[in-house]
C-alpha cells in the first residue's frame, strides 16, 4: 500500500462506485470496533451488470492510485462482491442479497460515516 490514509481510500471507493450510480452508499467507520478494517462501504446496484460495473470502477482508481486490491470475491456471480482495499473493504451487493443480508444491522455498533 502506498501511503493513502484510510480516509483517502474511503472517499476514493465512495466516488468510484458514485461515478457507476450505486444506489444507498453507506459508509461504516469500524475503528476501535474491528480487526479487519477501519471503514466498510457498503452499496448496490439492481442488475448484475451494474454490480459488476460498479466493482470493476472501484478496482480500477484503487490500481491507478497505486493501491494493492488484496482481494476480490463474488465478482463472477454479481450477487454479492467484496472487494478488500486493506483498511477499506467494499460491499457491493444485488438489490435482494442487500436487503437479506442486512450488515448494516450487523455493524450497528459502528458509526455512519457523513458523505459528501
Amino acid at each position: 500500500m502506498t501511503g493513502v490514509s484510510p480516509e483517502a481510500l474511503l472517499q476514493l471507493a465512495v466516488e468510484a462506485a458514485e461515478d457507476k450510480k450505486a444506489h444507498d452508499l453507506v459508509a461504516l467507520n469500524l475503528q476501535g470496533i474491528s480487526p479487519v478494517a477501519d471503514y466498510y462501504v457498503i452499496c448496490h446496484g439492481n442488475s448484475d451488470t451494474q454490480v459488476q460495473s460498479i466493482a470493476t470502477e472501484i478496482r480500477k482508481k484503487a490500481e491507478q492510485s497505486g493501491i494493492r486490491v488484496r482481494g476480490v470475491e463474488g465478482f463472477d456471480t454479481a450477487r454479492w462482491i467484496l472487494l478488500d482495499l486493506g483498511d477499506v473493504v467494499v460491499h457491493v451487493f444485488h438489490r435482494e442479497e442487500r436487503e437479506f443480508y442486512n450488515i448494516e444491522r450487523l455493524w450497528s455498533d459502528a458509526k455512519m460515516v457523513e458523505l459528501a
